[in-house]
């Protein structure tokens, strides 16, 4: 049975046929369920894959490719929703998601990405030049990184970071304020970062974004920015912030920091669990302000002060970009701060 044999056995145009099995949104439900009714009666599996591609030069695959391992961006909450925001696109527009990890070695990332007819980057890349390699044809659009040539999609990091940061030195006045980055610095750090450590550009790393905004509001309150404390986080997990957090906590009462500025919300809420086993009382002995407002921050008491990030819809702009759905030009998504009790 082939889709001829369908589109004659039905009465309906091969191209009904082909739109009912890739394009459902072209049909009415009723027609498309008929179809794929009788389809199954007759064992017809559906058009070629194979010879589509060849005879189109369009896979419709997209590819996403995840600056951290596939285990980790599934089980992150601030990227499982970026995916879900990509999917929910491309299951609407009849595209398969292709999930590619940064971390692979890059002939397996090549080998891959050369079936797929275009690609979103996602994520605190390690280099660049990883995406030379790319086919040239591809359409590629980049959130939360850069790419030369190619559209971008960032949130207004520095300005929500200086709005946060500006509202914790102001409610409450702090002597000891500290900043915890999230990957910062070029060598391998997760603890205190000292002058010997080299900061990645701005142009690698959003995190440069927001420590502006960080230092921007410091310096409103008149702090010494060279005498501000800060420390690095490797990767956004409870596992990997905890020793750094312990580090922070466990200084004498004098030196220990009595506001966070935290990058990430895994990194504020690995603070908060780890300062109420130590006995200290949020907000009044230590402050805390987080970036991203996922669920788990809002759940908890006390509430995580954050800036709330609409990471689904980056998926969707993203996929809708790629699919030429959208213009296919930077943007700038605004964020929103969120008061909870952490801070107040």
């Amino acid at each position: 049975m082939t889709l001829k044999d369908l589109a004659r056995e039905l009465g309906v145009s091969t191209a009904t046929i082909s739109n009912a099995f890739n394009r459902p949104d072209q049909l009415s439900p009723s027609l498309r369920e008929r179809i794929l009714a009788e389809a199954k009666r007759l064992g017809y599996r559906g058009p070629d894959a194979k010879a589509r591609s060849l005879r189109t030069g369009r896979s419709r695959i997209i590819a996403v490719v995840l600056a951290e391992s596939l285990t980790y961006s599934l089980n992150d909450a601030v990227s499982s929703e970026f995916l879900s925001g990509v999917a929910e696109v491309l299951d609407s527009q009849g595209h398969t998601l292709l999930l590619l990890s940064a971390r692979q070695v890059n002939c397996q990332l090549v080998d891959s990405a050369s079936m797929a007819d275009g690609f979103i980057v996602y994520g605190l890349m390690p280099s660049a030049e990883l995406f030379d390699s790319l086919p040239l044809h591809a359409a590629l659009v980049a959130v939360d990184f850069n790419v030369a040539g190619h559209p971008s999609i960032h949130v207004d990091n520095e300005p929500s970071c200086f709005e946060i940061a500006d509202h914790a030195l102001s409610v409450a006045p702090r002597k000891r304020p500290a900043i915890v980055n999230l990957r910062l610095t070029a060598e391998p750090c997760n603890g205190r970062i000292d002058p010997q450590h080299t900061l990645l550009s701005a142009e690698l790393t959003i995190t440069r974004s927001r420590l502006a905004g960080f230092h921007a509001a410091l310096e409103k309150h008149d702090f010494d920015l060279e005498r501000i404390p800060m420390w690095n986080v490797e990767e956004n997990t409870f596992e990997v912030c905890a020793p750094v957090i312990e580090e922070i906590l466990d200084l004498p009462d004098a030196e220990r920091p009595d506001l966070l500025l935290c990058m990430s919300d895994r990194i504020a809420l690995t603070a908060l669990t780890l300062a109420e086993q130590r006995g200290l009382r949020i907000p009044d002995d230590l402050s805390l302000i987080g970036f991203d407002g996922i669920a788990e921050g809002q759940y908890r008491a006390p509430r995580l002060t954050t800036v709330r990030q609409e990471s689904s819809e980056k998926g969707r702009l993203a996929a809708r970009m790629i699919l030429g759905l959208e213009p296919s030009h930077s943007r700038l998504l605004t964020t929103e701060m969120m008061l909870g009790e952490t801070c107040s």
